[in-house]
């Protein structure tokens, strides 16, 4: 019988017992993780060596890619070398480390997405005020109330989910995932956690509704514009976002908020890897490959232009 009062490591779901399907799933993540790790290393790249880029919209977009560098590389190189090693084994210290950096991120990217929102409303509908309005003391203020953000809702999830005593350490996913450390808990969700993931619901439910609200405003501004160019240029750069502002809302709610299954399930593992492994893979692409200037810095970046100068 499992020692309820031992528990120093917790065993991450075994994808399948055939090492061959192993070293397959270890291949799909590793390209998994290469793509979203070349794709936000070329934003942060390009926005930091362009000082044409240096403004508060790419400095966004720089912030973005770090934090959505930061979660994959929590979540997937355990995953990897578990399936490497034939191994399903994480710490207690890693697990909680884990579940804290990862909710950080998650925290802090659906803040900067909110943020992305104000961004491009201010920069549509009130263009004559954009540089007072978003500024560099602004952009600070911004991110520092986003990285606060991230750090307490990381730190109450975390302290609410560890603080009890765990009957099993079986988790049924690739990575220590709330819904699913919280099923082998032996009391279940405590009050702290309850009042918590109430409290992030309510403010991701916010967020959401305010981006919606915001786009509508942007949307009926933009129609009015006479140019079918730049009606043809700000939907192609909002819409995208909407999409994934969408999908990341939707997969959160539905894997955090459905009860969680007895059995490991196809179905929560899809929804886990659509909230926490695509959009950052896909960010690179609908924020940054769309725009004339981001690629300009990004073709720099690749061609060494920027080397060749200081040899």
């Amino acid at each position: 019988m499992f020692n309820k009062t031992a528990t120093s490591y917790f065993l991450l779901l075994e994808f399948s017992e055939v090492r061959e399907l192993q070293f397959l799933y270890f291949s799909i993540f590793l390209m998994l993780y290469l793509a979203t790790v070349i794709g936000n290393l070329l934003i942060i790249l390009s926005v930091a060596l362009d000082h044409h880029l240096h403004t508060p919209m790419y400095f966004f977009l720089m912030n973005l890619a770090l934090q959505d560098l930061g979660q994959v590389s929590i979540i997937l190189p355990k995953s990897m070398i578990n399936s490497l090693l034939n191994t399903r084994y994480i710490s207690f210290t890693g697990c909680v480390a884990q579940v804290f950096c990862l909710l950080f991120f998650l925290t802090s990217d659906w803040c900067i997405l909110t943020v992305m929102a104000y961004d491009r409303y201010v920069a549509i509908c009130n263009p004559l005020h954009y540089e007072i309005i978003i500024n560099i003391q602004s952009y600070t203020e911004i991110m520092a109330g986003v990285w606060i953000a991230g750090f307490l809702s990381a730190g109450m999830h975390t302290i609410g989910t560890f603080t009890t005593q765990f009957c099993s350490n079986v988790v049924n996913q690739f990575f220590c995932e709330i819904p699913q450390v919280i099923k082998v808990s032996c009391s279940g969700i405590n009050p702290l956690e309850m009042s918590t993931i109430g409290v992030g619901i309510a403010l991701s439910s916010g967020c959401f509704v305010y981006i919606i609200v915001t786009y509508v405003h942007i949307f009926t501004t933009v129609l009015r514009l006479p140019s079918a160019k730049g009606r043809q240029k700000a939907f192609s750069t909002c819409i995208p976002h909407l999409i994934v502002c969408s999908m990341f809302i939707f997969t959160s709610c539905v894997a955090h908020v459905k009860p969680a299954s007895k059995s490991s399930s196809w179905l929560d593992l899809m929804f886990t890897v659509l909230y926490s492994l695509i959009p950052p893979m896909v960010n690179p692409v609908i924020y940054s490959m769309r725009n004339k200037e981001m690629k300009k810095a990004m073709s720099k970046v690749l061609s060494f232009r920027y080397i060749a100068r200081n040899a």
